[in-house]
């Protein structure tokens, strides 16, 4: 064996440790834990614990520090041997929590500590971000000028969003918030944008299901998917979205464009909660705590837009949270309301009706988005929103039998028009050309005249004609038009006589 193995070797590096060990005073604090349970420890003797400092237990367990007092402090655990009981040791580490970095974690499942959750191997991390960060200064920041297209007809024309913007999904359960961040990710596939999406306290059933989309949609290669499910400790259900954060920044101040849904931001703000009142913290307003505001705003303030000093990359947020019985006024609603740079509202009556995506376009607002709007869309979609908002005042009429004038009768017609067009299917994002299409094509009359139950199938074929079509957003009205109107000329001889 050459010397060379042999220093490599674990035994030479003991022997050699043994060698160099000089007696001398080491002192260390240790603490001793008093009692244990519902995911948070309270521990006694360490005076310079410090906040959010990481913890070992002699047991191999881990903790962090959540709450400082006068003769005890109160932590929550990441991880929990079976061996962690009152009187166990308790050591500083000096350390806050961190994360690894980097493309080797694409198309990885993993928890908010980054160790895989896929059955693959540890996963090499070449740089490491903190969890925990202040949010990029204003002057590294630049304005949202660039679109991130949903793929959903109804949002990338009404409600868009922009590359570095904090779009929030609202709603209450069951009315498809999941499957609009989803679909968003999937959009992603050949923009040369990373994903990352957490769950949170989601069942073990939904994080297959959506795992499994995204591999079978081949949006994985692309995408790393943090899991805190439910049964996980509370205090990873706590760090799961700084995790997907940090990972998101690594990317971003990298250069790269990422986008990082928090699915979702109602079950972190119980999970604190849970956590504070467990932890003794003066509860406040809906028994929350007084910091719960400054919680989730530290955390979506790192979505941003970097100018090109800084690499001109970008991180947008899709947070969604809950609601019940749609009231948006609640304590969490609001305050994230406040936080970000719009809202997309899914009503459960409109779920209920049929009518998908259930986005209610009149309670939906993005307040950056439009900046980044490419001008062909933004142009044709100003034309189809004020027809849809016209026709949703009119509608409420014709519920009381009233006669209309000609005007007024077309105008409803048309409306339900387009409400057929605005309907889209789970897993069927449109590019950004066949957004401009669908658009032209409407405004142009071309739908008009056509029969409600044909609509869908029309726009089908509208679609994967224009797919095939060597056309660009860049390419002016007068381009798009005629190659339009050849499809549907194309579609009406094709119809029977």
């Amino acid at each position: 064996m050459s010397s060379d193995r042999q220093t490599l070797s674990p035994l030479a590096r003991q022997a050699n440790w043994l060698d160099d060990y000089a007696f001398r005073l080491r002192i260390t604090e240790q603490g001793r834990v008093i009692s244990v349970g519902d995911g948070v420890v309270w521990i006694e003797g360490l005076p310079s614990a410090a906040m959010d400092e990481v913890l070992d237990f002699e047991d191999g367990s881990r903790g962090l520090v959540f709450h400082l007092g006068s003769e005890r402090i109160g932590a929550i655990l990441l991880s929990q041997g079976s061996g962690l009981n009152a009187g166990a040791a308790t050591y500083l580490t000096g350390k806050t929590l961190s994360i690894g970095v980097g493309d080797a974690f694409l198309g990885r499942v993993i928890d908010p500590l980054g160790m895989p959750l896929d059955g693959g191997p540890p996963i090499p991390a070449i740089a490491r971000r903190p969890l925990e960060t202040g949010s990029p200064p204003i002057i590294a920041r630049d304005f949202v000028n660039r679109p991130l297209m949903s793929g959903w007809k109804m949002v990338d024309t009404m409600v868009p969003i922009g590359k570095g913007q904090r779009q929030l999904v609202i709603g209450d359960a069951g009315s498809g918030k999941s499957a609009l961040a989803l679909d968003t990710v999937l959009a992603q596939k050949g923009r040369d944008v990373i994903c990352v999406y957490v769950l949170i306290s989601q069942k073990r059933s939904a994080i297959v299901s959506t795992i499994e989309t995204l591999r079978q949609s081949a949006a994985l290669e692309f995408t790393c998917v943090v899991v805190a499910e439910a049964t996980a400790m509370p205090g990873l259900k706590y760090i799961a979205p700084f995790a997907g954060c940090a990972l998101a920044e690594g990317w971003m101040w990298a250069g790269r464009d990422v986008l990082v849904v928090y699915d979702d931001l109602t079950t972190h703000a119980r999970t604190y909660r849970e956590l504070s009142l467990l932890l003794h913290r003066p509860p406040g307003r809906e028994a929350y705590p007084g910091d719960i505001f400054y919680l989730h705003s530290r955390l979506l303030e790192r979505s941003t837009c970097l100018g090109a000093a800084q690499g001109g990359g970008s991180m947008t947020a899709l947070p969604l949270v809950e609601t019940e019985q749609g009231e948006i006024a609640a304590y969490i609603p609001t305050n994230l309301i406040s936080i970000t740079d719009g809202q997309i509202y899914l009503d459960s009556r409109l779920f209920a009706a049929g009518l998908l995506p259930a986005i209610d376009v009149t309670r939906s607002v993005s307040r950056i988005g439009g900046k980044a709007q490419h001008a062909a869309i933004k142009t044709e979609a100003g034309r189809m929103k004020l027809d849809f908002l016209q026709f949703q005042e009119l509608e409420i009429f014709t519920r009381f039998g009233s006669r209309f004038e000609a005007s007024v009768e077309a105008k409803i017609r048309r409306g339900r028009t387009l409400r057929e067009l605005l309907k889209q299917e789970r897993l069927s994002p449109l590019t950004s050309e066949q957004q401009l299409a669908w658009l032209i094509a409407y405004n142009e009359g071309l739908f008009d005249g056509i029969e409600l139950s044909s609509i869908a199938a029309r726009l089908a074929r509208l679609l994967v004609e224009v797919g095939r079509l060597p056309l660009s957003l860049d390419d002016s009205r007068e381009t798009w038009l005629p190659a339009i109107r050849a499809i549907f000329e194309s579609m009406d001889r094709e119809q029977p006589a």
